[in-house]
């Protein structure tokens, strides 16, 4: 991987570490590609926002790019990276065409964060009040434009393996065209475990996540509604907080100081506020990918109560960091009991920690992606001759994409 020297990042938004687990997520990307040596530069259509990571402290080139513009043609043939990324299906169809007519032999890599079409279907399901079902998928349009990227890229960075198991067997995606990579953190050990505040320094629930995404609200409407009155009513002098970035008027309309249900919003560190809780709440009911809150709920030896969506993919055969349950009666009940059994706690704690060690360690990732990079460009040719379907899309979708674009630019030509 030594020989690879230029990466190009086309970002959807910005990285916003402390906004989202995809913002923390794409940092390790980075990360990961500048211990090898490369120039990175991260490119994105999306407006400036406060709270934006400083790429150039990081040695990062931002630049902004315009959608619909030939203007990104001279800067990607001009720039001429080895590598170029895409986060999210979406900034592949719109500048994949782009990258393949001006640097084909750049290795086209796709950041999937998860799947979006999964969500989407499951999302649909629950608002009609039906259990998702899988045929669900072929139903939605964003599925087909989500399969049709991932066959488009070389390599796809998947962080579920439910997901690559759903693109494997439902969607029949070759599985050299996958590649599992999810979160990637430091080992913890007993004496991180020392320097965290015990059971009994500890107090009160708290759910975090960034309230843009959809699933994250509906949650909080769920505990607003259902979880948080019964919980309430068995430790009357509990508090929920509810923090996260991007928080509406609607949301902020919930804080209630009587009932105890008390929305934070943006909060500076969200290690400290996770870290002094004694719970993590997270009756995610709709979702896709594998839970950034949760994990950090991990590292900072919090257990969680959460649902199957939520825990899908994150542990496992190992035993859950607490409980796992979509009933609201059982979620609650188990809710009180692991915030009053201090013996339950520690263990929960406990398995948090064997599965951040057993799982998301960088170690178990970091060699095998760099050998799988290597062998790809190394042999591009073969690769993309084995992929029938990728170049078969490569000239159908991406000729309409294509003039689709060119047909935008005109038009907003001023003559």
């Amino acid at each position: 991987m030594n020989q690879l020297k230029k990466l190009l990042i086309i970002g959807s938004v910005w990285p916003e570490p402390n906004s989202s687990a995809a913002g923390t997520r794409m940092l390790q990307l980075i990360a990961l590609f500048k211990e090898e040596g490369f120039v990175v530069t991260f490119a994105s259509p999306a407006m400036d926002s406060d709270f934006m990571v400083d790429l150039e402290l990081d040695r990062v080139d931002k630049k902004t790019i315009t959608l619909n513009c030939s203007s990104f043609d001279i800067f990607v043939e001009e720039l001429n990276p080895s590598v170029v990324l895409f986060d999210r299906f979406m900034m592949e169809e719109q500048f994949g065409w782009r990258v393949s007519e001006n640097c084909p032999d750049a290795l086209r890599l796709l950041d999937t964060e998860d799947l979006h079409c999964l969500r989407v279907a499951r999302q649909k399901a629950f608002k009609e009040k039906r259990p998702f079902m899988e045929v669900d998928l072929f139903l939605e349009e964003v599925a087909k434009r989500e399969i049709a990227s991932i066959l488009r890229c070389d390599l796809s960075l998947m962080i579920s393996e439910y997901e690559m198991d759903l693109l494997t067997e439902i969607f029949k995606i070759d599985s050299l065209l996958l590649f599992y990579l999810p979160f990637l953190v430091d080992p913890l050990n007993s004496k991180d475990l020392v320097k965290l505040p015990s059971f009994e320094e500890r107090k009160n629930f708290v759910f975090i996540g960034n309230f843009l995404h959809e699933p994250n609200w509906n949650a909080v409407q769920y505990l607003k509604e259902t979880i948080w009155p019964l919980i309430k009513k068995e430790l009357p002098e509990a508090v929920l907080n509810i923090s996260g970035a991007y928080p509406s008027q609607k949301v902020l309309q919930l804080n209630n100081i009587k009932e105890g249900f008390i929305i934070k919003g943006r909060v500076a560190d969200a290690n400290e506020v996770v870290q002094h809780a004694r719970l993590v709440l997270a009756p995610l009911r709709f979702g896709a990918g594998i839970k950034g809150k949760l994990l950090e709920a991990m590292q900072c030896g919090t257990p969680s109560v959460t649902t199957s969506i939520g825990a899908e993919s994150m542990h496992g055969d190992l035993p859950w960091n607490g409980f796992i349950t979509d009933d609201p009666e059982v979620f609650v009940n188990e809710a009180v009991l692991l915030y009053e059994d201090e013996k339950l706690w520690l263990q929960a704690q406990q398995n948090g920690i064997y599965i951040i060690n057993n799982r998301y360690l960088s170690g178990l990732f970091e060699d095998d992606f760099k050998k799988k990079v290597i062998g790809l460009q190394s042999n591009l040719r073969q690769h993309r001759l084995n992929n029938f379907m990728g170049s078969l899309l490569q000239y159908h979708t991406l000729k309409s994409t294509k003039y689709m674009s060119m047909w935008i630019e005109e038009k907003n030509k001023k003559y």
